[in-house]
């Protein structure tokens, strides 16, 4: 039995003004309405106003089934909440004073710091600079009054990476010590396959123990794609995940809502250390038999994903004794696995296999 603790820390006491329900939020209310939670229950758990949660429910439905999705209600939210986004802060007699001193060649920063000092306005250089960018993409030339605009996304020399930065990303380093020998059930490793439009792709995860695999369909490597695939590989293994350790793509820096939902612990590989996540770069390798370089993954289903996982759960392993990865992790002594028809995999007669020309190029 996996304890869960409301978000909020604190049962039955409502929060002091109003603040947006958070995706990590939606995801715990439609958990609990899953297990039968009242709606009362469940702000009591989470520290908000019953109203609240209806006000919720009745907003962010889905609209053609009346059914209450996480994922799609956070996407209301944020398209509602774009729509109806206020105009600028700043009075326009301000912005005429910033564009008169970038053609005085003043930088950003000092603007900001003028404005600032005369009490003027206590805009910072970082809305300057979006203001530039905006004026540019409008066909405008403030930028070129700068001196580092002109040089916006040059990598220099000897700069830091930033890429892949997150404060208070744990390293792999702090993993347990019972993760590296690869003695338990547990630990996993996480990545993203890309596909040839830079678009589509596939989330893959790993058990460092068993070689066991769960391939999840993303629309596109966001963050909200791959919380959601995640989510969804948490549900149906939960017993069973106790730490993941991702690549350092941005895509997993919600980790934290994985974290407040289930009780799992997110590690972060260095970057560029693809080997510090073995198991995860090598099972991609056997990923790419059925989906190669080159290929467009815009119309491969979720069902052809996970007829693929188990075609590579059933395949086995040298380093296992020659057992499966579906064997040692649900921890099946007998049996050999001899091939597809035994395993019981129907993959479709169009579906791509091994042979990459018979794989559907777009």
């Amino acid at each position: 039995m996996i304890l869960e603790l409301p978000l909020s820390g604190k049962i039955g006491v409502a929060h002091m003004g109003y603040h947006h329900l958070t995706e990590s939020e939606r995801y715990f209310i439609s958990k609990r309405m899953r297990s039968g939670e009242t709606l009362r229950g469940i702000a009591l758990e989470m520290g908000r106003s019953a109203s609240t949660l209806s006000r919720e429910l009745r907003r962010n439905s889905t609209t053609h089934d009346g059914a209450y999705r996480p994922s799609k209600a956070q996407d209301y939210a944020v398209a509602r909440r774009r729509r109806c986004r206020r105009g600028s802060r700043f009075r326009e007699e301000i912005w005429s004073w910033v564009r008169v001193l970038l053609r005085r060649k003043w930088s950003p920063e000092q603007i900001a710091w003028g404005l600032q000092a005369s009490g003027t306005s206590q805009m910072n250089l970082r809305t300057i600079y979006r203001y530039i960018k905006r004026d540019r993409a409008a066909g405008g030339v403030l930028w070129k009054h700068t001196r580092i605009m002109s040089k916006y996304g040059r990598k220099r020399y000897r700069s830091v990476e930033g890429r892949g930065m997150l404060a208070g990303k744990r390293h792999i380093s702090e993993r347990p010590a019972e993760v590296a020998p690869r003695l338990r059930l547990g630990h996993w490793e996480g990545d993203t396959v890309m596909g040839a439009d830079m678009h589509h792709c596939l989330l893959t995860l790993v058990e460092r123990r068993s070689g066991y695999a769960v391939v999840k369909k993303l629309q596109a490597r966001t963050m909200h794609e791959a919380t959601v695939g995640l989510l969804m590989a948490l549900q149906e293994h939960q017993a069973k995940m106790k730490t993941i350790t991702f690549d350092n793509g941005t895509e997993f820096h919600d980790y934290k809502i994985l974290e407040e939902i289930y009780p799992v612990k997110c590690y972060f590989a260095t970057p560029y250390h693809s080997w510090e996540r073995g198991s995860n770069e090598n099972f991609n390798g056997l990923l790419r038999q059925y989906f190669p370089k080159g290929v467009c993954l815009s119309k491969v289903t979720q069902v052809e994903c996970d007829a693929v996982a188990q075609e590579l759960n059933n395949r086995p392993r040298k380093r296992l004794g020659f057992k499966t990865p579906h064997q040692v992790y649900h921890g099946v002594r007998r049996g050999v696995a001899l091939g597809v028809s035994i395993l019981g995999v129907n993959l479709s007669p169009d579906f791509p296999r091994n042979d990459a020309n018979s794989l559907p190029v777009n």
